[in-house]
């Protein structure tokens, strides 16, 4: 018996319509068949994704304190999803940042990364992976994080080439 991936995340927010229409026309999110059913709450699923839902949120009041999570408390720092090309986190950065969401954007080695909130300043990752084939020694051997420069990495690895799984390695 084993783990092997995140099937769905559930939120709780300020103002569920808000957050939906983020998550939906941000991030490209949609209502599952019977998703906006019940009353404050929403059920989402990503596009491309064969979950029965990917992210549910819970109103629970414009009352409810900012999280303290890494700051006054433990809890969540991110969720993080995976998209399938460079070209993909591009479209994404540019929608974030025209949303005034998007809060970082990172280079692990192996994946590249964009950081964002959501209106309830809930944080995400949205990864691109490096496929096996194309890791190069320095790729592997990367440490620590640095500033990605999505541009450079679209110039390497092209716009439409489909990410990596989970953790790329070769083979050898």
């Amino acid at each position: 018996m084993a783990i092997f991936r995140l099937n769905h995340a559930v939120l709780y927010v300020r103002d569920v319509a808000a957050s939906v229409a983020f998550y939906r026309d941000v991030l490209g999110f949609g209502y599952t068949e019977t998703g906006d059913a019940i009353p404050g709450a929403a059920f989402l699923r990503a596009p491309g994704s064969s979950n029965d839902h990917d992210l549910g949120l819970f109103q629970i009041g414009s009352q409810a304190a900012p999280s303290g999570a890494g700051r006054t408390s433990v809890g969540l720092y991110h969720l993080a999803w995976e998209v399938d090309t460079l070209g993909d986190l591009e479209d994404l950065a540019a929608a974030l940042g025209a949303h005034g969401a998007l809060v970082g954007a990172s280079d692990h080695g192996t994946t590249k990364s964009l950081y964002g909130k959501d209106p309830d300043g809930l944080e995400f990752e949205i990864v691109w992976i490096i496929p096996a084939a194309l890791l190069t020694a320095e790729d592997r051997n990367k440490t620590g994080i640095t500033r990605l420069d999505l541009q450079s990495e679209i110039t390497k690895y092209g716009r439409e080439t489909h990410s990596g799984v989970g953790i790329s390695r070769t083979t050898a």
